[in-house]
């Protein structure tokens, strides 16, 4: 009787557990890819798992073609294969704002500040190249490093310390490395994920 009691209420609390929608900041209720309503930016429904240009949205991750990664088959670069990684601040698995898409730095106005990052490693006949990239964090500001003839727009904290060259407005390069010449690109306060 026990046994049968225990048994139960064990599978209530799974119910429960099953039943209860994911819950974001602020008391919204977040619709995942699972849930079979989410959109890829071109339109397309999103699938758990790899769809057939390479993505895995609920892993964070794209595993395919360079020439792919733009959510259209063939184009430039076919040749290269590349493996992207990124975080829920660069790219959710799901949609907490309510707009049908997947959240980019949900519960900030931007980029800045959210903490986001993706890695890129790219692999084509003969030659591999990596990169880390984070967004720039809250008070950090860029500044033009280099000579007269090649100044190149760099992130820095707001203390001073060099976060790295500028990429895609808000973000900055933290690492780079490429085959046969090693790490090209370090950044002086570091090349770790999480850390802005």
């Amino acid at each position: 009787m026990k046994r049968t009691v225990m048994i139960s209420l064990v599978l209530v609390l799974v119910a429960a557990l099953i039943a209860t929608p994911i819950i974001a900041k602020g008391g919204n209720t977040c619709t995942t890819i699972k849930d079979g309503t989410l959109l890829a930016s071109n339109g397309d429904l999103l699938v758990l798992g790899y769809d057939e240009f390479g993505y895995n949205y609920q892993a964070h991750m794209f595993n395919g073609r360079y020439c792919d990664s733009d959510r259209v088959i063939g184009g430039a670069f076919c040749d290269v294969e590349l493996m992207m990684k990124w975080n829920d601040a660069w790219l959710s698995n799901k949609d907490c704002d309510g707009d049908g898409a997947l959240d980019r730095h949900y519960g900030f106005d931007s980029y800045i500040g959210s903490g986001a990052w993706c890695t890129n490693h790219m692999r084509g006949e003969g030659w591999v190249y990596f990169t880390k990239i984070v967004a720039a964090p809250a008070g950090a500001y860029v500044v033009d490093v280099g000579d007269e003839d090649d100044l190149i727009p760099t992130w820095f904290t707001a203390d001073g310390i060099e976060i790295g060259p500028v990429i895609w407005g808000s973000f900055a390069t933290i690492q780079e490395v490429e085959s046969g010449e090693g790490a090209t690109y370090v950044s002086p306060s570091g090349p770790g994920l999480g850390k802005w």
